[in-house]
């Protein structure tokens, strides 16, 4: 059995990999009180996670703060083994390559304290087999964010086949500790859950591209300014709940159930990613996007984001 810490003893965070999604998590940590540890391969790499935690702080701040929080307790390492040395819990996010994070994982195995815990923010991959050649696999677990961690809730957890169910049940504590929404996937699938209902949607925008039913801003605009605000408090089950009235789901059931059946078999088949399809989607959002660049519309998604999740929290 694992012997792990009480939450309020977590004082250090390693995080291995600081790119965009583990430059957020870098901001996440700080912003509630962690001394954070960082370590990337690529050259460059302190400057630009410098920055981004610099362009994320005004945004944790408005979310509200760790009383200890400080930028300042961020240190960076020239080498993996030497950035989880001293680490409670490390947060890892390099490339989606299961080669990559082998060679990563064989690196920082006997290089941790006995009491850490290794999460993976995997978006997709199926720890057991990233884990098969690791001593320590029975401290590795899955620890799926969403872009981006430092103000996006949910956080997928999934075990692999040799977690230590002590780990899983820690590791769901924790993030729930530090602000995150966790939930348990109780099973190893590639994409996890969130990652794979995300998927079956843009499936069925992209046919709608290929089958020309909408503009790339009105197929956009067909969530954005319909389901998807029901879906930033609710998810699809209980909306369906409440669209059924006060006979819920059961009404909702018998209604528009053999509609919904119907639709499904319409639904069969799947898109062809070809290169004049991608060509057809960026010329879509060229168009919506205006004059409006990646950093703009980033800094679009982020300030709204703070709205939707202060006003979800009200």
């Amino acid at each position: 059995m694992f012997t792990y810490l009480p939450f309020d003893q977590v004082k250090n965070i390693s995080v291995l990999g600081t790119g965009t999604m583990g430059a957020s998590w870098v901001s996440y940590f700080l912003a509630q009180g962690y001394n954070v540890s960082a370590w990337d391969p690529s050259d460059g790499w302190e400057s630009r996670l410098r920055t981004f935690v610099d362009t994320a702080w005004p945004q944790l701040e408005s979310l509200g703060l760790a009383s200890n929080a400080s930028k300042t307790a961020l240190t960076f390492n020239n080498s993996p083994e030497s950035c989880v040395a001293n680490a409670d819990f490390v947060q890892e996010n390099a490339p989606e390559r299961i080669g990559i994070k082998q060679e990563l994982y064989a690196k920082i195995d006997h290089a941790m304290p006995d009491h850490t815990i290794f999460s993976t923010s995997t978006s997709g991959l199926i720890l057991s087999d990233l884990v098969t050649s690791v001593d320590t696999a029975h401290r590795f677990v899955v620890g799926h964010p969403f872009n981006p961690p430092h103000l996006i809730p949910l956080v997928e957890v999934v075990a692999g086949q040799k977690t230590d169910p002590a780990v899983t049940e820690w590791t769901m504590g924790f993030y729930k500790h530090i602000g995150k929404h966790s939930i348990l996937i109780r099973k190893e699938v590639r994409g996890h859950l969130a990652n794979r209902l995300q998927a079956a949607l843009w499936r069925e925008a992209t046919l709608a591209v290929v089958n020309d039913l909408a503009s790339i801003e009105d197929i956009n605009a067909a969530m954005s300014q319909g389901p998807g605000l029901r879906l930033a408090v609710m998810g699809p089950h209980m909306i369906f709940n409440l669209t059924g009235g006060k006979g819920g789901f059961e009404k909702f059931y018998s209604h528009f159930g053999p509609a919904m059946e119907e639709w499904w078999k319409t639904m069969q088949g799947e898109p062809e990613l070809t290169r004049e399809l991608c060509d057809a989607i960026v010329a879509g959002l060229k168009d919506e996007a205006g004059s409006r660049t990646i950093d703009d519309l980033e800094a679009e998604r982020d300030r709204k984001l703070l709205n939707v999740l202060k006003a979800v929290k009200d």
